[in-house]
């Protein structure tokens, strides 16, 4: 297993990847558009999990300055329960931690408890917040 950078011949790896890990995800965040728009911000942020040259995890990840943010962790079925995704984890902490952050956030759906216990096991604690948010089109 090699974690990378993501480069796009691995494009079509990931856009399957998310297909399998976020079946119910909104149009907005296929691998059509969310993988331009982050590469045109800290592309370093976007890392992959390669198994001998196929994507079998991925990691989003993002710096403002002032808080860090992880998003669309993905890891094949296959690779489940195999401590992929904790060392995806550990790999955007560490390129965050690179970057300055001190404090990194992420979302999970509230009716998700099995990964909400996998953050927990990771250090991640649920802080009492509203969460809130508005679509900008166009």
């Amino acid at each position: 297993m090699e974690i990378v950078t993501y480069r796009a011949e691995y494009f079509d790896g990931v856009k399957s990847l998310w297909r399998e890990a976020f079946p119910d995800d909104p149009p907005w965040n296929a691998a059509e558009l969310a993988i331009p728009a982050k590469l045109k911000s800290q592309p370093e942020l976007l890392v992959l999990a390669v198994d001998e040259g196929d994507v079998a995890g991925s990691i989003m990840a993002g710096y403002d300055g002032h808080r860090g943010w992880i998003y669309a962790v993905a890891v094949r079925e296959s690779h489940r329960a195999s401590g992929l995704g904790t060392k995806l984890i550990r790999e955007a902490e560490a390129r965050l931690a690179a970057l300055g952050c001190v404090k990194i956030n992420l979302q999970v759906r509230a009716d998700n408890a099995a990964v909400v216990a996998f953050y927990q096991g990771l250090g991640y604690s649920v802080e009492e917040r509203i969460s809130m948010g508005k679509r900008v089109e166009g």
